[in-house]
């Protein structure tokens, strides 16, 4: 059995990360996810996430393509995550690419699958936040809604 893993934080889980464990689960037979997690998250990269670690733990179990999560606890755990986890490849999107080579070292194919490019968890933020982002012009719309009487009756 060829064992595959990634690592991630999967905040804001959208079509890109489906395609990127798809890839990756396509790269071997079990899959194995290694979560960040939210002190990792927090004290090793000043990310928040909008969805704490066993909520993202619980929406990639549901995927089918994923065998198993595991917490991501600090930068230095992947080497020794190769063996306690007998991995065959590791992959990761293609932004990372030569960050992991040295995994190669401990026997491990190291993968870089391209990213889809239109989207991620970053993007989706700034896309709300400037989707609701208050102007003058905007507020000036909620208040003449607020004081049109024939809007009451809409």
């Amino acid at each position: 059995m060829k064992r595959v893993i990634t690592y991630g934080t999967f905040d804001l889980l959208h079509y890109g990360h489906i395609n990127l464990l798809r890839r990756a689960k396509a790269q071997g037979d079990y899959l194995i996810v290694a979560l960040s997690t939210d002190e990792f998250n927090w004290n090793s990269k000043r990310k928040k996430t909008y969805f704490s670690y066993e909520q993202r733990k619980q929406l990639l179990e549901a995927i089918r393509y994923v065998d198993l999560v595991i917490p991501e606890k600090d930068w230095d755990q992947k080497r020794s995550d190769m063996h306690e986890y007998h991995i065959d490849t590791f992959v990761m999107g293609d932004d990372w690419k030569g960050k992991f080579d040295f995994l190669k070292e401990e026997g491990v194919n190291v993968v870089y699958l391209p990213r889809t490019p239109e989207i991620s968890s970053s993007k989706i933020k700034h896309d709300l936040y400037d989707a609701n982002e208050v102007t003058e012009e905007s507020k000036l719309s909620h208040e003449d809604l607020d004081t049109d009487p024939d809007h009451a009756k809409k």
